[in-house]
């Protein structure tokens, strides 16, 4: 005679669907991260209670622009018509997935699997994200060193880092690249993965460059992203009646941005915070004005929609898009 199983708590959990399971882990990680930066949180909402609101719409509207952006600029690294409504969507949980992990990983996690689900082989679905990721970074520098030919005395660039941090720096990130190529170099597998990895990347570069639409889609995005990721900071300075022109806020965003890149913390949090600060007091803003902006700014665009984010990000998950 069978014995009956009792069906525990623990053996239905076992049961559950992976899938299922994965679809709470960035609702766990939300919780997780609002609680430790709820403090933070309290602060900026009270300090967004006394201001502009149409500023803030546009704030919020630019934010909503820049997923649609980042759309454009994924949509032409790849030579593939990518399903546009999965494509925003992808970019909307990404952000939610980027301010999780450090340095990108998030997004790029999120939209590896969105470009394998899409049909895409690793081999250009990674080609693909590096592809993004140096344009994006190219149209940051772009825009900075413009605004900054424009503007030359927006911002005094010394302010962010001394001579002798900026040298550290730039010491420490060559010694990385060396160790790094001296790895690829003297390991003939990891090699060999390098350079069939550069192959693919150099030929879906040159595919994606012979067609013009690719080419606006994505250069445009990468400019229009960084843009309104600054545009949005301008309207939250106004907001708040930050005495600083807007030309000189979307400078000292764009110079915060470039140097906290290099420093890798979950979203830039942290890091990216300090860099604005400084760089809005360098270009002329008051220390507790400038704090009052950046608390504000990371509202609008972290915090607001990061629970909507990890939400969709679940639903990907679970519909099997990534």
């Amino acid at each position: 005679m069978a014995t009956a199983i009792t069906d525990t708590p623990l053996r239905r959990l076992r049961r559950l669907p992976w899938r299922q399971a994965l679809c709470l882990v960035p609702l766990g990680a939300v919780a997780v991260w609002v609680a430790l930066h709820w403090p933070v949180i309290a602060d900026g909402a009270r300090r967004l209670l006394t201001a502009d609101r149409y500023w803030l719409l546009a704030a919020v509207a630019v934010t909503g622009l820049g997923w649609v952006a980042v759309s454009f600029a994924r949509q032409g690294a790849v030579l593939e018509r990518l399903p546009a409504g999965r494509l925003l969507a992808t970019q909307f949980a990404a952000g939610a997935a980027n301010h999780v992990l450090p340095s990108g990983l998030g997004a790029g996690a999120v939209n590896l699997r969105f470009l394998r689900g899409c049909g895409l082989p690793p081999a250009r679905s990674s080609a693909a994200l590096a592809l993004y990721l140096l344009a994006e970074a190219a149209g940051r520098v772009l825009l900075l060193l413009a605004l900054l030919a424009g503007f030359p005395h927006a911002l005094r660039l010394g302010g962010l880092v001394d001579g002798g941090a900026g040298a550290r720096i730039a010491a420490t990130a060559g010694l990385v690249a060396l160790a790094l190529a001296l790895t690829v170099f003297v390991v003939p597998p990891l090699r060999r993965l390098v350079l069939g990895f550069l192959r693919t990347a150099l030929a879906d570069a040159r595919s994606v460059h012979r067609r013009p639409a690719r080419v606006l889609a994505l250069w445009g995005g990468s400019l229009a992203f960084p843009a309104l990721q600054a545009a949005g900071l301008v309207a939250v300075s106004a907001a708040l009646d930050l005495p600083v022109p807007m030309a000189h806020v979307a400078v000292a965003y764009l110079a915060a941005s470039v140097l906290a890149a290099a420093i890798p913390a979950p979203g830039g949090i942290g890091s990216v915070d300090a860099a604005l600060v400084v760089a809005l007091v360098t270009a002329g803003a008051p220390v507790t004005g400038a704090t009052s902006a950046v608390l504000a700014y990371r509202i609008i665009t972290v915090w607001l929609p990061l629970l909507p984010g990890a939400l969709v990000l679940g639903a990907l998950v679970r519909w099997k898009v990534v």
